[in-house]
C-alpha cells in the first residue's frame, strides 16, 4: 500500500560520523548552519531553532509574557501538537470556526470570538493549504492582537510567492517532525517579525543564558551573569541539524516531486477544492472534500492508497473544555480526506 506520509532521509550521511566522535553534539557549526539554510529559504533574519515543535511554541508563548489563562484564538481543525502546548501552558484557548471550503480559521469567527482578554490569534494552514492571510493579519492589526502563522504541516506553501514564515505575520512557526520536510527527526523553528522578540527567543531557548558573559577568563561560571528570564534547554543538537542541511539541499526537488504528483492527480480527474488563487501548497498531502467519507477511505484502501481525514477536531477533547458546536468544523471533518501526494510517489 502506497504510504500517505514517508519521512525523507538522504541515502548518504558523510560528515555524521565525525560529527559523532566529534566530541561536539549540541547545537553547534551544524545548528548554526542550519539556520542559515533556513533563514535564506524563508528570506526572514529572525529565526531559531529548536529541539521539537512543542518547544518552539512554549518559547514563542513565553517571550511574548503570556500568562495562565490569556485568551488565545485558534482553528480546533488543527494538529493536536499545536494546540496542547497552549493548553499545558495554561492558556485559555479559544476556538473559532473555520471554512469549510478550505479547513482554515473563518475570518468573521475570528472577529466574534475577540474580546479584551484576547492576545493571540494562532493561525493554521491546514495540511499545508495556506488560510486566510491577510484577512486574519488585518484582524489582528485592527485590534492590537499578535498572530501567529502555525506551519506545522506548510514548510514550503507559497501565498503571493512567498513561502510560509515570510507572509509578514508577527510570529510564525515549523514543525521538522520526522514526517514532515524537511526533517531532522525532530525539531522546530520560530520566526519574528521584530528583532527584540527574538533576541529574548535567542537567550530563552538555552535556559535563559547570556553565553558571551556566563562564564569568567578562567572558563567558570561567572556569578556576574544573572539569569534574568525563563528558558527552556530548547536548542537543537548538531545531529539533528546536520539531517536538516543534508534535506534542504533535497527539498527543492522533493517538493517538485510533490507537486508533479498533484498535477497527476488533476489529471486524472480528482481535484483538490481547498485550492485558491495565490496560494501553492506544499502537497505534504492532497486533500479532497467528498459527501461519502467512510465508503471513499475504504475504496481507497481497497486500492492500494493509505488514507485518512489526518486531524480530529480539538473541540472534540474535553481537555479544552466545551465551547458548543461549530457547524463549519462538522461540515469540513465529515468530507475532507487526505490521498497521498509525496515524493516517493512514482
Amino acid at each position: 500500500m502506497i504510504p500517505l506520509f514517508k519521512p525523507y532521509m538522504p541515502k548518504q550521511l558523510p560528515e555524521m560520523e565525525d560529527i559523532l566522535q566529534s566530541g561536539q553534539l549540541a547545537f553547534g557549526k551544524w545548528g548554526r548552519e542550519f539556520e542559515r539554510k533556513l533563514r535564506e529559504y524563508i528570506g526572514v533574519e529572525n529565526l531559531i531553532t529548536t529541539c521539537n515543535f512543542s518547544t518552539a511554541i512554549q518559547i514563542a508563548m513565553t517571550v511574548l509574557g503570556f500568562e495562565p489563562d490569556d485568551q488565545v484564538i485558534a482553528s480546533p481543525m488543527s494538529c493536536l501538537n499545536s494546540t496542547m502546548p497552549l493548553r499545558a501552558l495554561g492558556l485559555k484557548v479559544v476556538w473559532a470556526d473555520i471554512d469549510p471550503r478550505t479547513g482554515t480559521l473563518s475570518p468573521e469567527s475570528v472577529e466574534e470570538h475577540i474580546t479584551n482578554k484576547t492576545r493571540l490569534i494562532f493561525h493554521n494552514h491546514y495540511c499545508g493549504y495556506i488560510g486566510y492571510v491577510d484577512e486574519i493579519n488585518a484582524i489582528g492589526k485592527k485590534h492590537g492582537i499578535l498572530v501567529l502563522d502555525d506551519c506545522v504541516e506548510a514548510f514550503g506553501s507559497k501565498y503571493k510567492d512567498n513561502v510560509a514564515g515570510n507572509f509578514g505575520t508577527d510570529i510564525s512557526i515549523f514543525s521538522f517532525q520526522s514526517v514532515r520536510l524537511p526533517n531532522t527527526i525532530d525539531g522546530g523553528a520560530v520566526v519574528f517579525k521584530d528583532k527584540a522578540l527574538y533576541e529574548k527567543a535567542f537567550i530563552c531557548r538555552d535556559q535563559g543564558i547570556r553565553r558571551n558573559i556566563f562564564r569568567d577568563a578562567d572558563g567558570e561560571i561567572s556569578p556576574k551573569c544573572d539569569i534574568y528570564m525563563k528558558g527552556f534547554a530548547g536548542t537543537m543538537s548538531d545531529v539533528n541539524s546536520y539531517i536538516g542541511c543534508l534535506q534542504m539541499e533535497a527539498l527543492p526537488e522533493l517538493l517538485e516531486k510533490q507537486k508533479a504528483n498533484a498535477l497527476r492527480w488533476k489529471e486524472k480527474g480528482i481535484i483538490c477544492p481547498l485550492l485558491r488563487d495565490e496560494i501553492e501548497p506544499n502537497y505534504w498531502v492532497y486533500g479532497m472534500l467528498v459527501d461519502n467519507k467512510r465508503e471513499q477511505l475504504r475504496q481507497w484502501k481497497a486500492d492500494g492508497y493509505n488514507c485518512s481525514g489526518v486531524h480530529l477536531p480539538n473541540c472534540y477533547y474535553s481537555v479544552f473544555g466545551e465551547q458548543g458546536q461549530f457547524s463549519g468544523i462538522t461540515e469540513f471533518h465529515n468530507k475532507y480526506i487526505a490521498i497521498p501526494c509525496g515524493w516517493w510517489m512514482e
